[in-house]
């Protein structure tokens, strides 16, 4: 199995060395400089997930990552999550299209149902549509990914008939992935519609989720669907040792828990032993949170970047 590692942020407002918090657009600029010094600590991916919160103000990740394509050549650039029922399908796949083009091929997009529903009242949706909305957005997205006229009908948004969507993919469609935090009926939905699997652990023992894994495998069979790859998203921190990665990130930092918090070593281990359990091949670090300063974040991305992921490649040998 080939494995690659990803770090994903939410824009978590950053505070200077006495814990006064940055700007907004301080704090989306240190995300721009994250995102290209983490091509140059070696990791496959960087993702930006929307927010629109005054923690977390990044309700337009796809313009960052752009300003992030255009300084880097090799890291792959996504969404962390895009929250699909909130946005349009066919503006999402432009955006984003667009980033492939100017990435040179890159891009990558995680579609979410929307476990912070902010944007739900922000851009006029009924929360009452929460699972219809998706469902709906989450098929037609797959058709747009498809390339060529499309032709689609549905209750949440006009009908296409026909339709160019514009930009042309270059090289086939981007990966796609949709994001589940624990709705087995999310599972079977991305295999149906042939989307891969993202696991959003940001909360109790990693290893429950080995069920996911199983179902999904299970249900691409089912619907004729290629096997497709399993990732792993959850929040931790890595700073040089144990103590000092717990005081600034002290929550559910023990083996059982859902947080990647430690000293390289520690983080690595925890990381292999769930990629292992749960049959996953690629994991993304969610990094970072509310206070920290940019200076620590750029720290943890060095020190994942050139001391965990080499170990946990070796320990997956």
């Amino acid at each position: 199995m080939t494995y690659t590692f990803g770090l994903d942020t939410f824009g978590d407002r950053n505070s200077d060395a006495d814990g006064t918090p940055l700007s907004h657009a301080q704090t989306i600029r240190n995300v721009v400089e994250e995102g290209v010094f983490a091509e140059r600590a070696g990791l496959d991916f960087f993702g930006i997930g929307e927010h629109h919160t005054d923690y977390f103000p990044m309700p337009a990740g796809d313009v960052a990552l752009a300003a992030i394509a255009a300084r880097t050549e090799r890291i792959r650039l996504g969404s962390a999550v895009t929250v699909l029922s909130s946005d349009d399908p066919v503006r999402v796949f432009q955006r984003y299209a667009t980033l492939d083009a100017i990435s040179g091929g890159r891009a990558e997009v995680i579609l979410g149902r929307g476990s912070s529903i902010e944007s739900f009242p922000l851009f006029g949706y009924d929360l009452a549509g929460y699972e219809e909305l998706f469902d709906e957005k989450a098929t037609l997205f797959a058709e747009l990914l498809k390339g060529g006229p499309v032709t689609w009908h549905g209750k949440t948004r006009a009908p296409l008939l026909n339709q160019d969507v514009v930009p042309h993919l270059e090289s086939g469609p981007f990966p796609a992935w949709i994001g589940v935090g624990g709705n087995p009926q999310s599972v079977i939905r991305a295999a149906r519609l042939g989307f891969s699997l993202a696991l959003a652990i940001i909360g109790g023992p990693p290893a429950r989720f080995a069920a996911y894994s199983e179902l999904f495998r299970r249900a691409l069979e089912k619907f004729g669907q290629p096997p497709r790859p399993v990732l792993v998203h959850s929040p931790g921190h890595v700073a040089a040792t144990d103590e000092r990665a717990k005081a600034e990130f002290d929550r559910e930092i023990g083996p059982d828990g859902a947080l990647y918090v430690g000293s390289p070593e520690t983080v690595a281990d925890k990381i292999a032993a769930n990629l292992r359990a749960l049959g996953a091949s690629r994991f993304d670090l969610k990094y970072g949170l509310p206070g920290l300063t940019h200076d620590q974040l750029m720290t943890a991305i060095e020190l994942y970047g050139q001391q965990v992921v080499p170990r946990v490649r070796e320990l997956l040998g």
